[in-house]
C-alpha cells in the first residue's frame, strides 16, 4: 500500500513538474486544434478513429501539429492493445518482441495491437522490412509518424499497406487558442500584442508555442503574481523583436508590397515582403496577393507570371514558412522584373458592363447546343462552322448577341508576350 502511494505522489508530481505542452496534450478528438481537413466530424480519419477501424497509417507533417497526440488518441479510443516505440532508440529485436507478443496476444485473447512508431524514417530499409510480413497480414496495426516525406523515406511496400494523412501547419488563429489555453493553465495573462507575437513566431508548431509561452510566463512572474505577460516578455520568449504594424498598417503595407512589385522595382517588393514576414503576416495573404497580381498587372504580358505566383502560393502550403519566404521571393522578383500589363483587367471590366447592360445576351442560334434530339428542329447549331475544319483553325464568324457584336474589350499592349499577338490571334478584332 506504502509503494502505491508513492507512486502516486511521484506521478502526480511529474504530472505538475511536466512540460506545459504535455499537460496540455488533448484527451479528446473535439480538444485538438487545427487539422479540420481530417479531424472535423464526418472526415475520414475522424470517422475511422471513433469506430475503432483504424488501419495501418502514416501520419505526415511538421513538428508541432499533433502526429504524436493523435497517436495517443488513438490508443484511448481502441480496444486493441497500444504499443509505442522511438526509431530513434529501438532495434530490430524490440519490433520483433511487440510483433511476438502481438501473435500471442491474438492467439491467446483474440486481442490486436496497435503500433505507434514515432520518427518511422528513422527505420533503415532492412528495419522497416521487419515490420512488413506483420502489417501485410493484419497481425500488427501500424501508426506510423515522420515530419520527412515519405513517400522518400518509407520503403514502398509498407507505404503501399498504409494510408497516408498529411498535417498541416497550424495557422496563427490555432496557435493563438493554443497560448491562451497554456495561460489558463498556468494561471497567466497575456496583452493581445504578446499572443499575436508569439503565434506569429512559432511556424505553425504548436509544441513551439506552448514553450515560448512557458518561458514568457516565467519572465513575467519575475515582476509580477500573477504573472502577466507584456509584448516584451513575447519578445524574450521568442527571441525575437516584434515588428509592429496595426490594421491600419497592414493594410498600407500590403498596397506598398503591391505597388512596388507593379512599378517593376524588385528590390522594393522584396523589402516590404520582409517587413510582412517580420511582423507576422499570414503567408497565403502574401501569396494570395501575387496571385491577383500576376493577372491583374501582368496578364498577357508574361502569362507564366500567373504560373509562377500560383507555384509560390502552392509551396505556402505545401512547405511552410521559414522555407517559403524562398518561393515568395522567387515570385516577388519574377513579378516585378515581368513586362507589365493591365488590358486583361480592363477587357473583363468592360466585358462585365456589358453582361449587366439590358437587353444583352441571347445566344445566336448557329452558337446553341445542338446535341440532343429535338435541337434541330429549333435551329440550334444551323449555319455553325468548325474552325478545326478550315486550314487555317480559323472562322470569320460572330460569336456574341447583336447587341454587343463589334464591341472589342481586349487590346493588346505592346509590351512582352502581348506584341506578338498581332501574328498569332488570327480573330483579332480589325
Amino acid at each position: 500500500m506504502a509503494d502505491d502511494l508513492f507512486a502516486a505522489a511521484a506521478d502526480a508530481s511529474l504530472a505538475r513538474r511536466s512540460p506545459l505542452a504535455a499537460r496540455l496534450r488533448p484527451q479528446h478528438l473535439d480538444d485538438i486544434v487545427g487539422q479540420p481537413h481530417l479531424l472535423a466530424p464526418g472526415r475520414p480519419l475522424r470517422t475511422l478513429i471513433e469506430a475503432d477501424r483504424l488501419s495501418s497509417v502514416i501520419f505526415w507533417g511538421p513538428p508541432g501539429t499533433g502526429k504524436t497526440t493523435l497517436a495517443r488518441l488513438i490508443a484511448n479510443q481502441t480496444e486493441k492493445v497500444f504499443e509505442e516505440l522511438s526509431a530513434v532508440t529501438a532495434s530490430v529485436k524490440d519490433v520483433r518482441e511487440v510483433i511476438a507478443q502481438a501473435r500471442h496476444r491474438l492467439g491467446e485473447r483474440g486481442v490486436g495491437t496497435i503500433l505507434f512508431l514515432d520518427e518511422v524514417h528513422r527505420f533503415n530499409k532492412s528495419q522497416q522490412d521487419t515490420l512488413l510480413p506483420a502489417v501485410e497480414e493484419g497481425l500488427l496495426v501500424l501508426v506510423g509518424a515522420t515530419t520527412e516525406n515519405p513517400h522518400f523515406e518509407v520503403n514502398p511496400p509498407l507505404m503501399s499497406r498504409s494510408t497516408l494523412f498529411r498535417l498541416n501547419p497550424l495557422s496563427s488563429a490555432d496557435i493563438s487558442v493554443l497560448i491562451r489555453r497554456g495561460l489558463e493553465e498556468e494561471g497567466a495573462t497575456a496583452d493581445d500584442e504578446a499572443v499575436e507575437h508569439m503565434a506569429a513566431r512559432s511556424g505553425g508548431d504548436g509544441r513551439h508555442a506552448l514553450t515560448s509561452t512557458e518561458v514568457a510566463v516565467a519572465l513575467a512572474a519575475r515582476r509580477e503574481s500573477p504573472p502577466h505577460i507584456t509584448l516584451a516578455d513575447a519578445e524574450g520568449a521568442v527571441d525575437s523583436k516584434a515588428v509592429r504594424y496595426g490594421r491600419d498598417g497592414h493594410f498600407d503595407v500590403a498596397s506598398a508590397f503591391i505597388k512596388s512589385i507593379r512599378g517593376s522595382d524588385a528590390d522594393a517588393g522584396l523589402y516590404w515582403l520582409a517587413r510582412m514576414l517580420e511582423a507576422g503576416e499570414d503567408a497565403r495573404f502574401i501569396a494570395r496577393r501575387l496571385v491577383i497580381l500576376a493577372s491583374e498587372d501582368i496578364g498577357m504580358a508574361d502569362p507564366f507570371s500567373l504560373l509562377i505566383a500560383d507555384a509560390a502560393a502552392r509551396a505556402v502550403e505545401f512547405v511552410g514558412l521559414p522555407e517559403a519566404q524562398l518561393n515568395l521571393a522567387q515570385a516577388v522578383v519574377h513579378l516585378a522584373t515581368a513586362p507589365k500589363s493591365n488590358r486583361v483587367t480592363r477587357a473583363i471590366s468592360a466585358a462585365r458592363d456589358d453582361a449587366r447592360a439590358a437587353g444583352a445576351g441571347e445566344v445566336p442560334a448557329h452558337l446553341r447546343d445542338a446535341h440532343y434530339r429535338a435541337a434541330a428542329g429549333l435551329g440550334h447549331g444551323a449555319g455553325y462552322v468548325y474552325p478545326h475544319d478550315l486550314p487555317d483553325g480559323w472562322a470569320d464568324q460572330s460569336y456574341r448577341p447583336d447587341e454587343v457584336e463589334g464591341h472589342t474589350y481586349y487590346v493588346p499592349s505592346p509590351h512582352g508576350a502581348e506584341a506578338d499577338l498581332d501574328q498569332n490571334w488570327p480573330g483579332r478584332p480589325t
